[in-house]
């Protein structure tokens, strides 16, 4: 106990802290839709397309996180643009643009003169050295996802459901799929940090898998999916401090054993 209240006098402890509460948010309720929505696919391909960004923001040496967030940005529309215009299917648009940013990100990475050791926290996470304009950010990315959801919560819950109903309902899906696309890369970008490309899909469907195994709802299971996320991130970052293992491969570790013991639970139960 004194050991973690140690922790707690470090500036960059405490800040990976405020970044594991606001990814929890995002990831709990961005991820509820993904699962609610069955487009997990889709999450996949804009995450490993961010890859392109990362690799060209190094090239050219500017922020990352913003080549990232343009690549994600760009992917999350091109792929609902040629599922719904180009006449592609939309597993084969996911395919596409998925496939196009990580070729793009391993080229312009083997272009990138001398070593990047930056490169693997953006990989597999690096939570303890986030900054405060990441964290500013991931802030205000959950503040624009509580004001999307909470004003359109009726039309995006019809259409995580029922889109056909939706449509025939006179709703503007084709603008909030596009809305929802955009708010996923966000959210894949700005929680890159915590877990990492290869891990962040993790982070947007286990905490939601767990709370799935106890409610139905979707208000309540973004809430849950928030709680189990916040659980599996803050017990993961004390775990990988102390054992000075990575701490996005230890998130999901802890994640994917919550989720086991309550399953087995509900099972005996």
């Amino acid at each position: 106990m004194n050991d973690f209240l140690e922790l707690l006098s470090f500036a960059f402890f405490r800040k990976a802290l405020l970044a594991s509460l606001f990814a929890s948010i995002s990831c709990g309720i961005i991820g509820t839709y993904i699962v609610s929505r069955r487009i997990v696919f889709i999450s996949g391909g804009i995450t490993h397309a961010s890859f392109g960004g990362i690799g060209l923001a190094f090239l050219l040496g500017f922020n990352p996180l913003l080549g990232a967030a343009i690549f994600s940005v760009f992917s999350a529309v091109g792929i609902q643009f040629f599922a719904e215009k180009g006449g592609v299917r939309e597993d084969s648009s996911i395919a596409i643009w998925w496939s196009l940013g990580m070729a793009l990100g391993v080229i312009f990475v083997f272009l990138t003169p001398g070593y990047t050791p930056n490169l693997m926290s953006y990989l597999f996470g690096s939570i303890l050295t986030v900054s405060n304009g990441e964290i500013l950010a991931m802030f205000l990315l959950n503040v624009l996802l509580a004001l999307v959801f909470g004003y359109w919560f009726r039309n995006i819950l019809y259409i995580a459901f029922d889109e056909e109903f939706a449509r025939a309902s006179g709703l503007p899906v084709k603008s909030f799929n596009y809305l929802v696309a955009i708010l996923i890369a966000l959210t894949v970008v700005l929680n890159i940090r915590v877990v990492g490309i290869i891990l962040i899909l993790s982070l947007l469907t286990i905490p939601q898998a767990t709370a799935n195994l106890f409610t139905k709802d979707f208000r309540t299971m973004m809430f849950l999916s928030s709680m189990f996320a916040l659980l599996g991130t803050l017990s993961g970052l004390v775990i990988s401090y102390f054992l000075n293992i990575p701490s996005g491969a230890t998130i999901i570790f802890v994640l994917v054993i919550v989720f086991g013991l309550i399953r087995v639970y509900k099972s005996l139960k």
